[in-house]
């Protein structure tokens, strides 16, 4: 059934993808994408794999891995939105900061999101993070080599 509002357009669902994220709120973000949407995390990250289908899979997985880490996100700063020749697809370079509550240290991600949006909805999310760099941060790896 149709409300009569036009469908979001792929900017204000980057803002309400930002704010799921800053809320930790798996439901809000799953709730962004079409029934087969597709969030993909091209680069390594450990302990998640490369892509989820589905806002159940997408609400599970991000529920598992906010509800386990002490990483609180504050706010996206450097946030560079680039135009596309799709209208529906926008590339955005942002930095993530925050705080890891367990050990008091500030951290900044700096990343960079493809989002394709169709009627209003994410079909597809691709997010290029720095894996290794986040799970060091959060105490979940050791640097290569390292042997202490």
């Amino acid at each position: 059934m149709s409300t009569g509002c036009p469908a979001r357009t792929a900017r204000e669902v980057l803002s309400r993808y930002q704010r799921a994220v800053l809320d930790q709120s798996a439901g809000d973000l799953a709730n962004l994408y079409a029934a087969d949407g597709v969030h993909e995390i091209p680069f390594m990250f450990p302990g998640m794999p490369e892509r989820y289908t589905g806002r159940d899979e997408i609400r599970a997985a991000y529920g598992r891995a906010w509800s386990a880490s002490p990483a609180k996100p504050a706010q996206f700063c450097d946030v560079e939105i680039h135009a596309t020749a799709d209208a529906d697809t926008i590339v955005v370079e942002q930095t993530l900061t925050g705080l890891n509550t367990a050990t008091g240290a500030s951290f900044r991600f700096p990343g960079v999101l493809v989002l394709r949006v169709r009627n209003g909805e994410l079909i597809r999310t691709r997010d290029y993070m720095d894996g290794l760099r986040i799970a060091n941060a959060m105490g979940r790896t050791q640097s290569p080599g390292d042997t202490t």
